[in-house]
């Protein structure tokens, strides 16, 4: 029995020479008459059809009509980067309506190039990345885990997208990512809101210093990052409202503060009226004196942001307590969104009181709230008697 070919085998002609790719494509080259290496733009689907490359480029230096400008040559060839080399560049100077990437964001997408595309395409020339590798990988990518393969392929396709419109001249002829429907993410966490009952029984199980926090997640919608940065002059007593203007998040352990993510995130957030007496004992009993200082802290220094793994600890057992296993603190702040929708809030109020940018996000609480009406309905006909 014959040996397996290598991947990467040569195959050495009378002109030129043909070479397997990793990718299982074939890259053609040989050596012109000014004594260059010279490639085609692109590699080949099958090794026959690198051949005939080789012999029509054979018989254009054999007439005497062989054109170097028409080919590229292995100095251009040089300069086209790796895909981890152009992701790298891409990360680095990304920016979302006009600014920088978060810091959070960009860590994410760090941690998907790391774990999920360079294993496969980091030392890959940008150009030879064909519509068969793209399937190929996203057929075997992240088996079970079909979230973090869609949000990996979101991100090579539009790494990929960018290679191919930069100008003046793209980087490749066009984009091979074109699976359709591979970046729609359903969320894995189907998010069910907490009742009243429910976020009563979660707020009477948690510390003291740990109550206010849950209460303005859900009636106040706030954000974890919003509340850990929360800070006695962001609260306005007299107005009965928080002033959101930044927010910290946790980056590789460090805790960074900067603006919310949009220019929607800042905003001024009404209190509910039956929480003004918990907002002020907090603030007399549980923070310092100074409008700098933190609301809610880390428990053992003031001056130090609270950290997640903290919250966590008194959160688990307060929504077992309350019957709800499932239940995230992030899910919180859908409660409280489903709660202002069930007041009659406008779309346009949510996205105000949200933050949201866009109205998408904040009509599924719009949606939330009609299954809510539903089940009103329902019960006034149990009361009815049919």
């Amino acid at each position: 029995m014959a040996p397996p070919r290598s991947r990467n085998k040569q195959t050495r002609r009378s002109f030129g020479r043909v070479e397997l790719r990793p990718s299982g494509r074939y890259r053609a080259g040989y050596i012109g008459p000014d004594g260059k290496l010279y490639r085609p733009p692109s590699t080949f689907d099958s090794k026959d059809d690198a051949i005939a490359w080789l012999a029509a480029r054979r018989a254009e230096i054999q007439l005497n009509v062989w054109a170097p400008e028409l080919v590229e040559s292995s100095e251009a060839k040089k300069a086209v980067p790796t895909f981890e080399e152009y992701a790298q560049r891409w990360l680095k100077n990304r920016k979302t309506r006009g600014q920088p990437l978060r810091p959070t964001t960009r860590d994410h997408y760090q941690y998907i190039l790391d774990g999920t595309l360079y294993p496969t395409f980091g030392g890959m020339p940008i150009d030879e990345i064909s519509v068969d590798d793209v399937n190929d990988w996203y057929e075997t990518a992240t088996p079970g885990r079909e979230s973090q393969r869609g949000h990996a392929y979101s991100l090579f396709r539009t790494i990929l997208g960018t290679a191919a419109s930069t100008r003046p001249k793209p980087l490749i002829p066009f984009n091979p990512a074109h699976i359709r429907g591979a970046g729609n993410v359903k969320p894995a966490h189907k998010v069910r809101p907490a009742s009243l009952q429910q976020l009563e029984v979660l707020v009477q199980n948690l510390p003291d210093r740990y109550r206010l926090m849950a209460l303005l997640a859900a009636w106040c919608a706030m954000r974890f990052g919003e509340l850990a940065e929360l800070r006695r002059g962001d609260i306005d007593l007299k107005h009965k409202r928080i002033e959101i203007r930044r927010g910290v998040v946790r980056v590789r352990g460090e805790m960074i503060v900067g603006p919310p993510k949009t220019d929607a995130g800042i905003r001024d957030v009404s209190i509910p009226p039956h929480l003004m007496r918990a907002v002020e004992d907090h603030l007399d009993r549980l923070v310092g004196s100074s409008a700098d200082a933190l609301v809610f802290p880390s428990s053992g220094q003031t001056n130090r942001h609270m950290q997640p793994s903290t919250l966590y600890k008194v959160f688990y057992p307060a929504r077992e307590a309350a019957g709800r296993k499932d239940l995230r603190w992030h899910d919180l702040r859908h409660t409280g969104a489903v709660l202002a929708a069930q007041t009659g809030a406008t779309l346009a109020e949510l996205m105000g009181r949200l933050g949201h940018t866009t109205p998408g996000a904040a009509m599924r609480y719009q949606h939330a709230a009609a299954d809510r009406d539903a089940e009103i309905a329902r019960r006034l006909s149990q009361l009815a008697g049919s």
